[in-house]
């Protein structure tokens, strides 16, 4: 089911399905800065990633000494979320841990997704819980894509370098290297992806400006505290920029596949 939430100034609106923002658009003139899924270039909007952010080594991991099958991202993205709360403005989903999950993913939890809106801003949140008796182990990211023009690029604000990892043709890390902007900005060309995501590991990225060819600022994306960012389009640059906040990333080209000594993962002990 499809939800709007709204106010004077922005309205946006949210699927069950996946908990995923499939529109965010000003009341005024109704312009959209959500990408529209056209499944000639990627066909969604802004998956939520859970319990991992990335691809595993051979798609397995190890959890005492069992093996698990998990796809690249998770499964949040594709699950049914049920509907918390809803008010004008707010709206909170939920995602339980049932069966299913448990085959493949052998943790008890609850991951709640909510949007609200502030004047101008939407602003995200994520919580999980963890209802197993021992820890458990999650990465979680955000994958929203923004429509984009010819001439469009983004902004680091007061970044001037940054650690990148770079992926290899499977999906995993395997190495790393120290990258310059030119004058705090990257710019979106037909190259850029060539090579899969640009991902950072920089906590002093807090945020981006996405800025038209002009230097008109078109939107800011905030996410302080999140250790990863991944900035992804298709290869030729598709009509679209991914901004992406995460809690988590790929396997390293070499990980054990044990998902306790995974690359960014997180743990959360029981409640």
């Amino acid at each position: 089911m499809n939800y709007e939430i709204k106010n004077s100034f922005i309205k946006a609106k949210i699927r069950s399905f996946g908990a995923e923002l499939n529109s965010l658009q000003k009341i005024t003139n109704n312009f959209e800065y959500i990408w529209q899924a056209d499944s000639k270039y990627w066909a969604r909007h802004s998956p939520v990633l859970f319990p991992i952010v990335g691809r595993l080594k051979d798609d397995i991991y190890f959890y005492k000494d069992k093996k698990y099958n998990l796809s690249q991202h998770g499964f949040s993205r594709d699950k049914e979320f049920e509907l918390v709360k809803k008010e004008e403005d707010f709206i909170e989903f939920v995602l339980k841990s049932d069966e299913r999950t448990f085959k493949i993913y052998p943790f008890l939890f609850e991951l709640n997704i909510s949007y609200k809106l502030d004047k101008t801003k939407l602003i995200i949140s994520y919580k999980i819980k963890n209802r197993s008796e021992d820890s458990i182990y999650f990465s979680i990211g955000a994958h929203p894509a923004f429509n984009i023009l010819d001439g469009d690029f983004l902004e680091f604000e007061n970044v001037e370098k940054a650690k990148r990892y770079f992926l290899n043709e499977k999906g995993l890390v395997y190495k790393d290297e120290e990258l310059s902007f030119i004058e705090n900005k990257l710019f979106l060309d037909e190259n850029i992806f060539k090579n899969d995501a640009l991902i950072f590991n920089d906590l002093s990225i807090k945020s981006i400006n996405l800025r038209d060819k002009n230097n008109n600022k078109i939107l800011k994306v905030e996410f302080e505290r999140f250790p990863y960012l991944g900035i992804w389009s298709k290869p030729n640059l598709a009509p679209f920029v991914c901004i992406e906040p995460w809690f988590g990333v790929a396997d390293e080209e070499n990980s054990n596949q044990n998902i306790e000594e995974k690359k960014g993962i997180q743990i959360l002990q029981k409640d």
